[in-house]
């Protein structure tokens, strides 16, 4: 086994991991904000739709909703089809994590009493305004705790990514295992510990700024 190659192979995985994982966070936090608000819009068909689309991604396997997306629109022939694997990978977890993140938000933004709102408008504030200076400094420190936990499963979470071949840490890994090496495929909970370690002491300090001023 050479041991050179084990370890570019491991890192190579590795950066694909880390790539899915700001990807999805980029895509994700900003529209699960977005579901939040259609959650929360007085239109009652849009809210009842929003309600229903969340239900049934947060209702069903993200292994299988990256199947969907990435071989479904091909078979049913839309005239189009999501044959890249990073791409199809990242529309899958947005929209997951997405919806989990909009039912974060939501608690957050239902935590804030509605008095506030009607104070500021008498202030003569905006809605934008509002919410930007008043209500989310206080949904911050509500939802950070849930938020770290999700984005914390988003590290294991992106292993799922294999399924169509994209060749992430676990992918990495198994291909040594497939080869009889026990080490490499093990070798692997080293770099998800040390990812998760990471995130884990930096969602602890920003927890431990924000209880400072409750």
């Amino acid at each position: 086994m050479d041991i050179q190659q084990v370890v570019i192979d491991l890192f190579e995985g590795f950066g694909m991991t880390v790539a899915i994982f700001f990807a999805t966070l980029a895509v994700a936090l900003p529209l699960g904000l977005l579901f939040a608000f259609l959650q929360k819009c007085k239109f009652k068909p849009i809210k009842y739709l929003m309600d229903a689309f969340i239900w049934i991604i947060r209702g069903t396997p993200l292994m299988l909703q990256i199947i969907v997306v990435y071989y479904v629109p091909g078979l049913l022939d839309w005239g189009f089809s999501i044959r890249e694997e990073f791409i199809a990978v990242l529309i899958a977890f947005s929209i997951n994590y997405a919806c989990y993140f909009s039912v974060i938000f939501k608690g957050g933004m239902d935590a804030v009493p509605k008095g506030q709102y009607e104070a500021c408008q008498v202030l003569g504030m905006t809605k934008s305004q509002a919410f930007i200076k008043v209500a989310w400094p206080q949904i911050y420190k509500n939802i950070l705790p849930p938020m770290s936990n999700e984005i914390i499963t988003l590290v294991k979470d992106t292993s799922l990514a294999r399924i169509i071949g994209l060749a992430e840490l676990i992918f990495a890994g198994q291909d040594f295992l497939n080869k009889g090496y026990l080490a490499p495929f093990f070798a692997t909970a080293l770099f998800y510990l040390a990812f998760v370690g990471i995130l884990s002491i930096l969602f602890a300090k920003l927890e431990k700024r924000t209880n400072r001023y409750r």
